[in-house]
């Protein structure tokens, strides 16, 4: 009986989602617009995102919140057009509670605008002018909602590390134990999510190879707010690039490597006499991996990263994870990834070798059930463990139900 009960129960809500992907279908078509010919082409689109937290403090990643159950909506809109075959211009906005999840009240962001010029059908050549996602790596043209097989980011994109871009560190202690005394986001990962810094990329595909260089206003472990060309300018600009090799259908690696200041303009008084924030920078090398074949998808990223600190040195850190998606049928898909950061040594005035973090292991897994081609429910168990120091552990559960129209 319970079984049956459990089946009415998803066929009642299965048949209601395809009552609202009607009305959904119906919203796209008017929210698309085509003119001169089909010359010009607009379409309104968007995600509604719905995200339950349930976790142990502090928060883990760049979770800000005090409380140990968070609700998270969100509201994505996305603008695309299309003016003939060689001019694209995309936006992005949220309604929200924040760039990362937190307790935080509402507020509006416009997180990407960009322009795109293909003078070639080929795609030879894409140059790019905005505000947009950065080109390293091969997590960030899935980072969405509807494409992540996850909740949250992998580990690299969000553990919150002892570098600090407002101010520098005193001495080498305060630059260690300086997570231990201040609040969680006064410090920075390795790379701050999708990274929508703003400035210019350069594109393209060369037969089984693809390339792009960016320069933007913000190294890539950079915070939001420094991502606004009128929060930080460039003065001191940030490079990234990525090789792609694509030798089959099922395989695609890539080169890529970073490097800029990460030190936001207000850092400047505590730096030590004679020094600018051009004198301290974040180098960032990553090696990235996919294979699909069937209803399997794998992908897997590795990072060694750099940052000059004063009083300090150099601070050393490697991280990568290895992440698996499988369809089990064309509703139901399972996930699990395996992230591990690890953190070098400094010296800690005293004549001492000491690792400037501890390392962490964190597995990830997920199941989504996709009701519709609009409508999906993702719930995820994540559980992280200090593999040094103290050997705290971190547990969090998650669930997000998306639409999208």
């Amino acid at each position: 009986m319970k079984l049956r009960a459990l089946s009415l129960c998803v066929f009642a809500c299965t048949a209601c989602a395809f009552d609202v992907d009607d009305f959904l279908d119906r919203l796209d078509s008017a929210l698309t617009l085509s003119a001169f010919q089909d010359n010009l082409r607009a379409r309104l689109s968007g995600t509604l995102d719905l995200e339950f937290y349930h976790f142990e403090q502090p928060a883990p990643g760049l979770i800000n919140s005090n409380i140990d159950t968070l609700f998270n909506p969100r509201l994505t809109l996305f603008l695309d057009t299309q003016i003939g075959s060689q001019i694209y211009f995309f936006a992005q906005s949220r309604l929200d509670r924040g760039f990362d999840p937190s307790d935080h009240g509402a507020q509006v962001r416009l997180d990407e605008y960009a322009l795109r010029v293909t003078p070639w059908d080929d795609g030879r050549l894409t140059v790019q002018i905005g505000k947009f996602a950065t080109v390293v790596g091969n997590w960030v043209p899935r980072h969405l909602s509807w494409e992540n097989p996850f909740i949250n980011a992998p580990l690299i994109y969000e553990n919150v590390t002892p570098i600090q871009d407002k101010s520098a560190p005193v001495s080498p202690l305060n630059f260690i134990y300086g997570p231990y005394y201040y609040e969680k986001y006064a410090f920075n990962p390795v790379i701050w999510g999708p990274s929508y810094a703003s400035g210019i990329s350069v594109s393209g595909r060369l037969g089984r190879f693809d390339y792009a260089v960016e320069m933007k206003n913000a190294s890539l472990s950079s915070r939001p707010e420094s991502w606004n060309i009128t929060e930080n300018g460039f003065e001191d600009p940030t490079f990234s690039a990525r090789a792609g090799f694509r030798p089959n259908e099922a395989w695609n690696f890539g080169l890529s490597a970073s490097e800029g200041s990460y030190f936001r303009r207000e850092a400047e008084p505590t730096l030590p006499p004679g020094r600018d924030i051009d004198d301290y920078r974040e180098f960032v090398l990553g090696q990235d991996a996919s294979f699909a074949w069937r209803h399997l998808q794998v992908w897997a990223e590795f990072y060694e990263a750099r940052f000059q600190v004063p009083q300090v040195g150099n601070a050393d850190t490697f991280a990568y994870y290895v992440e698996a998606k499988y369809k089990f049928t064309p509703q139901v898909f399972g996930a699990l990834r395996w992230n591990q950061q690890l953190f070098g040594t400094i010296s800690d005035g005293y004549g001492h070798n000491v690792r400037w973090s501890q390392d962490l292991g964190r597995i990830d897994i997920a199941a989504a059930y996709r009701f519709t081609s609009r409508m999906q429910l993702k719930l995820q168990y994540g559980f992280q463990h200090e593999t040094t120091g103290s050997g705290d552990d971190n547990h969090l559960l998650a669930a997000q139900f998306t639409v999208r129209f």
